[in-house]
């Protein structure tokens, strides 16, 4: 069973910049897909960015802004946030899977971290 388990979260304000880790624990493959999304308050769970190791693919709301790095020793995945908006403010969850598709959906991922708490002020 693959475990995965998100660092990083915090407070901030505008214009800052936070970095969110994701390791992952359990049997996984070369192929393993990892991806973040995040909930906001009152929405809905939204995707973010996702990498396979070949093929990285971010969501218009945040492409220029986060960046997404993985470590495939390690089997761990790191979102980098700059530029952060209030509106960026949300629950994070990194999310994992062996999806060949799209990698923006949540029904291609399997395994979900807990969530960190991103709050960004004004």
């Amino acid at each position: 069973q693959v475990q995965l388990v998100e660092s990083g979260g915090g407070l901030v304000q505008a214009g800052g910049s936070l970095r969110l880790s994701c390791g992952a624990s359990g049997p996984t493959f070369s192929n393993f897909v990892m991806g973040w999304f995040r909930r906001a308050p009152g929405k809905g769970r939204d995707f973010l960015a996702a990498t396979n190791g070949a093929r990285t693919v971010y969501a218009d709301s945040v492409k220029g802004r986060f960046t997404i790095s993985r470590d495939n020793a390690k089997v761990t995945v790191v979102l980098q946030m700059n530029g952060l908006k209030p509106e960026d403010t949300a629950v994070y969850y990194c999310a994992g899977g062996y999806s060949g598709g799209y990698l923006t959906q949540e029904y291609e991922y399997d395994y979900w971290g807990q969530g960190t708490q991103v709050t960004v002020s004004s």
